[in-house]
């Protein structure tokens, strides 16, 4: 039985599939672990390419496009590793990326409490500048980039951060099924967010490990500023805030939420993408009553005090938003989602 498992989701990845599988299988000194490689109907012999290339790789072959949600949840029911670490096809682990991880989230310094593991993803194209240093949170209810377009040696210091980023992380086995996996509605795009945010709610939390450094593409699959990704970056954006932020805290930040999101809007306008935005708003009001159904479970799992949740969240946006959506436009290939 693997100590972790590894599970890299593609869909018509196959050009990024020799790098990110060589890393893992020839340059990670971990404890034992396994690859699970799920793909997600593939047109262009991904499938096929992993099976020849690396046999030691375990395949799961999606009947059709099930999202990054889904998709990723398809490889943890056959995964059987008790940390479970999800990487993205377009990206490249350091070597012992992986035993990094498994050290911060076995450290017998670390509470019990802790169950999520976020790595230090550079550009791939940029070395040594950071996609991320795990995910923040914002009071008025939206998700950032910890470090986006920042030099990596700006962000040294391992800690605790509100969430992990879904293009490389790891998280306890026992945890992810208590709280069901990625919710499947979201499809793609803040599932990450959501499962971070419902583990926060559970009491558990999240550790940035400054020395687990993986390299990442970004929009191997989305593409770069494509509607997909617009749409549901600003309907999930919205599901996410309502299903899981207490109610004491969700009529406090109703002003600034709302101002929040309409300037989202008008950043998407001005982007040219401001039909892909309003899809993606309007599809979040159609969803509000079963959006509310699944709020009154995880509401219902809340552990922690809002006091507490407030301490995990930053309190400004306008100032580190700009500079975030500077830094997605200035970096090659970066995918603008609406977090």
């Amino acid at each position: 039985m693997a100590s972790v498992s590894v599970i890299v989701l593609n869909f018509n990845g196959r050009q990024w599939l020799q790098d990110c599988l060589h890393a893992l299988v020839t340059q990670q000194n971990a404890p034992p672990f396994e690859i699970v490689f799920v793909d997600n109907a593939s047109s262009d012999g991904s499938a096929e390419f992993v099976a020849t290339q690396f046999p030691t790789v375990r395949v799961v072959r999606n009947a059709r496009n099930l999202g990054f949600a889904a998709g990723n949840n398809a490889g943890a029911r056959v995964a059987t590793g008790a940390w479970l670490a999800f990487l993205n096809n377009d990206t490249v682990a350091a070597r012992e990326w992986l035993a990094k991880l498994w050290e911060t989230g076995t450290d017998p310094a670390q509470d019990d409490d802790l169950a999520l593991v976020t790595s230090r993803i550079e550009s791939l194209s940029r070395p040594g500048v950071l996609d991320s240093a795990g995910d923040g949170y914002l009071r008025a209810g939206g998700a950032f980039k910890r470090g986006h377009g920042a030099l990596a040696s700006e962000f040294p210091q391992s800690q605790e951060v509100f969430g992990a980023c879904g293009a490389a992380f790891m998280i306890r086995r026992s945890v992810f099924d208590a709280l069901g996996g990625f919710d499947e509605r979201f499809f793609m795009v803040y599932e990450d967010v959501d499962l971070s945010y419902r583990a926060r709610l559970a009491g558990h939390r999240c550790w940035y490990a400054a020395d687990a450094v993986v390299r990442h593409a970004g929009s191997g699959t989305l593409g770069v500023g494509s509607f997909t990704a617009v749409y549901y970056g600003q309907r999930n954006l919205e599901l996410t805030w309502l299903k899981n932020t207490p109610l004491v805290l969700l009529l406090l930040t109703l002003p600034s939420h709302v101002i929040y999101s309409t300037v989202g809007l008008l950043h998407y306008i001005l982007r040219g993408r401001g039909v892909a935005a309003f899809c993606g708003k309007a599809s979040a009001t159609l969803a509000v009553p079963g959006v509310l159904l699944r709020r009154r479970t995880v509401q219902r799992a809340r552990r922690v005090d809002v006091r507490a949740l407030q301490k995990v969240m930053d309190r400004s946006w306008l100032a580190l938003k700009r500079r975030e959506k500077s830094a997605r436009f200035n970096l090659p290939n970066e995918q603008d989602i609406g977090r």
